[in-house]
């Protein structure tokens, strides 16, 4: 299985400003869909209640303290790092999965010692906000590609969008 994050931060590791993401990129909302559809995706609590359902056509594995949690149906909630990993390894008969690691920051860091990818959207600006992407060594991971996009009528900001895979 294969432990892959997504994530869309600004030029300074910025992904939230509380629960709500600080800019409108449409075309990144397209590409996380693209990227995370038919795979099981995982975030935390406080990441899935900001969404106003489930994510379509993925299994959503809510990772939560909570032992009282109750999910909607279909989901399936795991309360530590290892429940989720083992929980992912049920849902593929051939281990190729690709597990989609979708936030918030505790859930980035958590699972950053076993992600093998990163897709990472750079928005070429700085905003304001409180939450942030956690740090890591640039050095330990090769660049696969790159799409470098203009700021356009529907995407006020230029960025990028990025294919790390672990050294």
């Amino acid at each position: 299985m294969q432990v892959s994050m997504i994530a869309a931060m600004d030029k300074n590791r910025l992904i939230g400003n509380g629960p709500r993401i600080p800019w409108k990129l449409p075309a990144d909302l397209r590409h996380f869909k693209d990227m995370t559809i038919g795979k099981p995706v995982v975030m935390g609590r406080k990441t899935f209640e900001t969404l106003p359902k489930p994510l379509a056509k993925r299994t959503n594995i809510i990772l939560t303290r909570n032992q009282d949690y109750e999910a909607p149906e279909g989901c399936i909630v795991s309360h530590s790092v290892e429940d989720v990993l083992k929980t992912a390894e049920t849902l593929s008969d051939n281990n190729e999965l690709e597990m989609m690691i979708c936030g918030g920051a505790p859930i980035y860091e958590a699972f950053l010692p076993y992600a093998s990818r990163l897709y990472l959207t750079q928005v070429h600006a700085a905003f304001e906000g409180d939450v942030y992407f956690p740090a890591f060594d640039i050095e330990d991971w090769n660049e696969i590609e790159r799409i470098d996009c203009e700021k356009d009528k529907k995407n006020p900001h230029a960025y990028s969008f990025l294919f790390l895979e672990r050294k």
